[in-house]
């Protein structure tokens, strides 16, 4: 079949054409916004989910449904190694932006306050400072301007939370890989959102991580588990797997066998990722529709090989040859316990066992994986992989 038509977009947080098997998500989402634009209480939400399964994309789908709310949003990526100052006061910008404010105090206000909390961190030796973000308003005394991140994040929402109060709406803020804020971060944020829900602002912040967000989170606060409502974005059941092949697929005048649907889920395991890589590979393989078993079976081949390079051999490749041991002896065991947890983690003393070493060995090794974002505690003493397939995928190679 023609590939310029090719429907599917195995893009990493690219949205596909169907958007399938997150409609419950969306809906209680625009559920939040209408209730926090109220002053009813509610509270902020974090997505947790492994690598592939499309938190990324349903973070955006969030984030359009808030601007369709005309709230002002923005979004960040939370990276280790960047002080969650830098990156949100980026993204605070463009949500004040987005209100749509009138020339004015409060307009003047909103943007003077960002750009204290820009300008005085003092959380990195060194950090380039003063930023102003290009607002020319005149940086505001005495509210978020500290430097302590804290108290700064709490004064910093609620300025703000109080002016989207004053125009009807709100102020929401995205944060991907959330995971990744640094510990005095994490406690900030967990502040803030506290803040606001206690002062009713209508302030949001969505996040979207690895499933040990949770305690990440509550490490920092111990009240974090109240402030966000948690939930687990997972691969696709079987209908909305096939609505993400067969719909885009008809856009196009194009078809599946039943033969080949069953094929294509039994081998992506419905994970979202997977499912547009194959629907891409098969796409272009496929002579004619209906796209029949027999095309699949072709193009699996060309789909694990792109896998391969670019989704598991891109992460693999992070890994020092300690670290390459320690994730093949998770792999090994993963198979060998495939029934003793629903997560697909193993007992960090069982990889220990397997490879002949002391458990206290192994934490170097471990402890960078984790930093990598590879593996993951999924409990205390048992780790997992972060990408859904990846013990399938080591298994398979030397």
């Amino acid at each position: 079949m023609d590939p310029v038509r090719n429907p599917y977009a195995p893009g990493a947080g690219q949205r596909p054409p169907e958007l399938a098997g997150r409609d419950a998500q969306l809906a209680a989402f625009d559920v939040v916004l209408e209730r926090v634009v109220r002053g009813r209480p509610e509270r902020s939400v974090v997505l947790l989910g492994l690598r592939g399964v499309g938190k990324t994309v349903l973070l955006g789908a969030m984030r359009s449904a808030a601007v369709r709310a005309r709230w002002g949003t923005g979004k960040l990526e939370a990276r280790p190694d960047a002080p969650l100052r830098d990156v949100l006061a980026a993204a605070l910008h463009q949500a004040v932006r987005e209100l749509g404010l009138p020339p004015g105090e409060r307009a003047d206000h909103a943007l003077g306050v960002v750009k204290a909390f820009a300008q005085h961190g003092t959380e990195r030796p060194g950090s380039r400072r003063p930023r102003n973000l290009g607002i020319t308003a005149p940086a505001v005394v005495g509210r978020a301007d500290s430097g302590d991140i804290e108290i700064d994040l709490v004064e910093l929402f609620t300025d703000l939370g109080g002016i989207a109060a004053e125009t009807g709406t709100g102020l929401a803020v995205f944060c991907d890989e959330m995971q990744d804020l640094r510990p005095d971060d994490v406690a900030a944020l967990c502040a803030a959102v506290h803040e606001v829900c206690q002062a009713r602002a209508p302030v949001v912040v969505v996040g979207a991580g690895l499933p040990h967000l949770p305690g990440v989170l509550a490490a920092a606060k111990s009240y974090s588990e109240r402030l966000f409502r948690y939930v687990l974005v997972d691969r696709l059941d079987r209908a909305a797997a096939d609505a993400a092949l067969v719909r885009p697929a008809a856009e196009e005048g194009a078809q599946f066998t039943p033969e080949a649907l069953d094929a294509l889920y039994e081998t992506t395991g419905g994970y979202p990722y997977f499912v547009q890589a194959y629907g891409k590979a098969v796409w272009d393989v496929a002579p004619a529709s209906p796209v029949s078993l027999a095309d699949v079976a072709v193009a699996a081949p060309e789909a694990e090989a792109d896998l391969a390079v670019g989704f598991f051999g891109s992460r693999f490749d992070r890994a020092t040859p300690g670290e390459r041991e320690y994730l093949h002896a998770m792999a090994e065991l993963e198979q060998a316990t495939a029934s003793d947890a629903h997560d697909g983690s193993v007992a960090t003393g069982e990889v220990a066992r397997h490879l002949g070493r002391r458990p206290q060995s192994l934490s170097p090794a471990r402890d960078a994986l984790v930093k990598k974002g590879l593996v993951y505690a999924s409990a205390r003493g048992r780790i997992a992989f972060t990408v859904p397939h990846f013990g399938r995928y080591l298994r398979e190679r030397p």
